[in-house]
């Protein structure tokens, strides 16, 4: 009798658990959790290392002159310096990103700047058809890095 008593408050204590569990899980996935976002202050930083970003982008076309052209002078002046920046504005873009989005910016900007390293090398070396090919990659480049930006930033700078 003492054990089919103890065997069935055994039972009854994991009812109990059981019914504890469930209430606790459901009231947990009633909650939807907020997807992570982008607080104002990191648009405004992004923003404005953004414009600078486009605004290197922009001279791709006079690049594109100069590549076709085999002005090597100008191309490396060009990169050296209008565009020199480009590096440390993406590092800035990139260290407000959402983490998730970091290591994909990450790999698209080291990759952008290496094909300007690339392309300045090809300049120096006055090797017509690297430059031709690096100024490819660096054109690629800049199309796929200006993508990673948020949404926000893209429609308040009229990049959509």
């Amino acid at each position: 009798m003492v054990s089919s008593l103890c065997a069935l408050m055994k039972r009854l204590a994991l009812v109990a658990l059981v019914g504890v569990l469930t209430f606790g899980l459901s009231a947990c996935s009633g909650s939807q959790a907020k997807p992570p976002s982008l607080s104002a202050e990191d648009i405004a930083v992004i923003e404005r290392q953004a414009e600078g970003f486009l605004a290197a982008r922009d001279r791709l076309p006079e690049l594109a002159t100069l590549v076709g052209d085999r002005d090597w002078t100008f191309t490396r002046n060009l990169l050296r310096g209008p565009m020199q920046e480009v590096g440390r504005q993406m590092s800035y873009i990139n260290q407000r990103l959402l983490p998730a989005d970091r290591p994909e910016a990450e790999k698209l900007a080291a990759q952008l700047k290496q094909s300007m390293a690339q392309l300045d090398e090809a300049a120096r070396l006055q090797d017509g058809e690297q430059l031709r090919k690096s100024y490819i990659k660096v054109a690629s480049g800049f199309g796929r890095y200006a993508q990673i930006l948020p949404e926000q930033v893209q429609a308040d700078l009229k990049q959509t």
